[in-house]
């Protein structure tokens, strides 16, 4: 499972024109499930998720998690994130996971964080989605549950 974690001021993300999903301070999470991923690796991304500190604490360091400072975050399913263009420049996307597995393990990531106590919105899976937000720092993080980086 990829993530790409970008802190922001404010995110939301429309279908059709409409808003769907919105958020200010927190995380705009762009969530992609990779072939084979189970249960254990959206908890890793979940717990993790909420764990990561990198908001600023009194003294300007990335010391404080999301938590900590109420934010919120919006969740959006990307299966580009298992995208391969490494040989080629048209990517392929045998490694993303089937849809209907991939929507089970992203709602339970979304729902492993709720549970935390963290607000979380989505997007609506298998639909072309428009994503803005403001981008705070600009702060962007990079996991991956088999912890390739």
């Amino acid at each position: 499972m990829r993530a790409v974690i970008q802190r922001v001021t404010s995110a939301s993300v429309a279908v059709n024109g409409d808003t769907v999903g919105a958020i200010h301070k927190g995380y705009l999470v762009l969530l992609g499930v990779k072939a084979g991923d189970n249960e254990k690796d959206a908890d890793y991304m979940a717990d993790k998720i909420v764990k990561l500190r990198v908001f600023e604490d009194e003294n300007g360091k990335m010391n404080k998690a999301l938590r900590d400072v109420g934010g919120s975050v919006l969740c959006v399913s990307q299966f580009t994130l298992l995208g391969d263009a490494r040989g080629q420049n048209r990517p392929g996307f045998t490694q993303a996971e089937s849809p209907e597995r991939a929507d089970e393990l992203y709602r339970r990531v979304c729902q492993r964080m709720r549970d935390q106590g963290v607000a979380v919105e989505t997007g609506i899976f298998r639909t072309d989605m428009q994503v803005s937000l403001v981008n705070d720092g600009p702060v962007t993080i990079l996991l991956d549950s088999e912890k390739n980086f």
